[in-house]
């Protein structure tokens, strides 16, 4: 038996209004049965979704009412495209950093999310393939695959371990994973015996780093703002780890963990704490600059002490960098990630907030950085 939208087949059709009808979990409108038992051309599936759209521009630390969930009928698959059923949604800092430079109000809120195919007009991505999908806020997308900002849909590794959700593919074995091992690898290019300094440490990719640079022969120190991140970056193998929010002196905290200084540091901060930093720095240090999340709920831009001359008497290396700078080895890195995983050499938290409608109140929960763990809302 095939919905149909559309009175035909000789006028055999007939009307189901669908009250609690469902079908691959979708919201049908108005179908009509195909006497014909088969698919024809006008059979299509009337699929309404729920999104979220950006209400209000943030103004400071975002808001509940900045947000508006909304209902909207999806357009029909067209060549090329796919319909998506989303099982996970990603939350991330970026989403606040970039909200103004890349969406505008009325829009639908941007972000990642592993989503299930559920029709399909492009024969890379057959029904019923997983993939990873830069559709934002929305329980059911139509997609050619393309973002913002250059994102593209990938598929999730068609092996993906049966024993491992599938909501570590947006965090310590998707991006998030990516983002530390880039970071690492690309940026820092850290080598065995060197000291790396992570801020944000219990962050989704703070926790990631620390555990790449162990395995890499390195001593690691990390800051974090609550006792219980403390001793869980502990038991991930720092090999110091501080309370940022209780030390006196960051300036002090940061020489107690390694006198020497420091060779690499990786900024997930900004703020007072990237200065502190720079002037810990050995001579020809480098730093990866992956976010600044003090900053980003800001209307003043903060001020900090001129760092030229650190930068210049200690010969510092920084760079800002993006997951996305090396597509070509996405694939080959995820499957070293996944290996890590399974051979226990990584371990990973994480906070899935259950229903589609309490996206944004897991998102202002993962700004506030109260919870340990990547941040997910499962659809």
């Amino acid at each position: 038996m095939v919905l149909c939208s559309n009175i035909c087949c000789g006028g055999w059709g007939f009307g189901l209004k669908s009250r609690g009808f469902a079908l691959l979990g979708l919201k049908l409108a108005l179908v009509r049965l195909c006497w014909k038992g088969k698919a024809c051309n006008c059979c299509r599936i009337m699929v309404k979704a729920k999104v979220w759209i950006l209400r209000k521009h943030f103004d400071g630390f975002p808001k509940e009412s900045d947000f508006e969930m909304k209902e909207e009928e999806l357009p029909e698959v067209k060549d090329g495209e796919v319909m998506l059923e989303t099982i996970f949604l990603s939350l991330d800092a970026y989403m606040r950093a970039l909200s103004k430079a890349l969406i505008n109000e009325g829009d639908v809120q941007f972000g990642g999310q592993v989503a299930k195919v559920i029709q399909s007009k492009n024969p890379a991505y057959p029904v019923g393939c997983y993939v990873l999908a830069p559709c934002g806020w929305r329980t059911h997308s139509v997609t050619n695959g393309n973002g913002l900002f250059g994102q593209i849909m990938t598929r999730v590794l068609p092996d993906w371990p049966q024993d491992i959700s599938l909501s570590m593919s947006l965090g310590a074995l998707g991006m998030t994973g990516l983002t530390a091992l880039y970071g690492v690898e690309e940026v820092l290019q850290v080598k065995p015996g060197e000291i790396v300094l992570v801020s944000g440490a219990a962050g989704a990719v703070g926790t990631m780093v620390g555990q790449i640079c162990k395995m890499k022969g390195c001593k690691v120190v990390g800051s974090a703002g609550s006792e219980e991140k403390v001793s869980f970056l502990k038991e991930v193998g720092f090999d110091h780890v501080f309370n940022y929010r209780t030390v006196s002196s960051l300036d002090e905290a940061l020489k107690e963990a390694s006198p020497e200084g420091y060779d690499c540091y990786f900024e997930n901060v900004g703020g007072p704490f990237f200065t502190a930093a720079l002037n810990q720095m050995k001579m020809e240090g480098r730093i990866a600059v992956c976010g600044a999340i003090s900053l980003y709920n800001d209307n003043t831009p903060q001020m900090c002490p001129y760092p030229h001359m650190a930068l210049l008497t200690r010969r510092l290396k920084i760079q800002g960098f993006q997951a996305n700078q090396w597509p070509e080895k996405d694939e080959a890195s995820t499957r070293r990630l996944v290996a890590w995983m399974k051979e226990g050499k990584i371990k990973a938290k994480e906070k899935i907030t259950e229903g589609f409608e309490n996206t944004p109140a897991a998102f202002i929960r993962m700004l506030k950085g109260t919870d340990l763990g990547k941040a997910l809302v499962k659809v």
